[in-house]
């Protein structure tokens, strides 16, 4: 597997977020993301992950949001590619990105039904917060969580 970093525009990253978000509808009976959507304007880096044939398998994105804190964004792996480790190389290398910005703070929304996502995210030494950002008293993010980890920069 290979991780490359892409634009947000990039063909294979507008395919993975349409997929994903795709599915968060369909989990959330047609509801999309709560807060702020991410767009090429405020996203610093997105990565995508590949086999070896170059065929894109997942992908995740950090939106900067001051002061040393950073949003993971639109973690997304295709059906087809879970249980293969995918979601945990790309978490880790925008864990990498954003240590070599300097950023000693991940925050993220996930869902309630997606127990696959609170998995990972506990595993990697998340922990549940309170709404932050754009999140606080949104009122379609009923069904959100909120989890933090800080980074060890060494």
């Amino acid at each position: 597997m290979q991780i490359d970093e892409r634009k947000w525009d990039d063909p294979d990253v507008q395919w993975l977020t349409a997929e994903q978000q795709d599915e968060v509808r369909a989990r959330y009976d047609g509801k999309g993301e709560p807060g702020t959507p991410p767009s090429a304007a405020d996203i610093s880096v997105v990565l995508v992950a590949r086999d070896e044939e170059g065929t894109a398998l997942g992908c995740g994105a950090l939106r900067d949001l001051g002061d040393g804190v950073a949003e993971v964004k639109r973690m997304y792996v295709v059906p087809a590619a879970r249980g293969r480790g995918v979601s945990k190389v790309v978490l880790a290398g925008l864990e990498d990105f954003a240590r070599e910005r300097g950023w000693t703070t991940l925050r993220l929304e996930t869902g309630t039904k997606q127990p696959e996502a609170i998995g990972l995210y506990s595993r990697a030494g998340y922990w549940p917060i309170e709404a932050f950002g754009a999140y606080v008293d949104a009122p379609d993010a009923e069904d959100s969580l909120f989890f933090e980890r800080i980074l060890d920069l060494a």
